[in-house]
């Protein structure tokens, strides 16, 4: 089993759960993470973190998120983009990974939330506002 970030970090991006991650597995999109799959230990330490909830055990999280299992395995490297079900992705992923697509950056060190996480911690349906782009500083 892994872990899985799911739609309640997409505008949030706090990075709490990165600060307790023992194997260092999250990487850094725009606005968002996601967890490496083949790298995570299922150790459960981020989880709790997370103060926005948007960290599940795989077999918990909520079918109405269930696209984005491949999506972090797609966004770590973790996954082929032509190895995955693209088929329910919005156009804007589908064209992020259709071409080359660089695989975000490792992320090891908690920072700062976006600067209206908090307004957006309580929103769903946020798919639409992922951006594929990886995290540049």
């Amino acid at each position: 089993m892994t872990y899985i970030v799911a739609d309640p970090c997409v505008k949030c991006k706090y990075t709490d759960c990165v600060a307790v991650c023992p194997v260092e597995c999250f990487f850094e999109g725009k606005n968002t993470l996601v967890i490496q799959p083949d790298e995570c230990i299922d150790c459960g330490a981020c989880e709790p973190e997370c103060p926005s909830e948007a960290i599940f055990e795989e077999s918990a999280l909520p079918e109405k998120w269930a696209i984005y299992q491949e999506i972090n395995s797609v966004f770590s490297g973790g996954m082929e983009a032509g190895d995955a079900d693209t088929s329910a992705w919005p156009e804007h992923l589908k064209e992020a990974v259709s071409g080359e697509m660089a695989v975000w950056p490792l992320i090891t060190e908690q920072k700062d939330p976006l600067p209206d996480a908090d307004s957006f911690q309580d929103t769903e349906d946020k798919l639409a506002d992922f951006s594929p782009a990886p995290f540049e500083e």
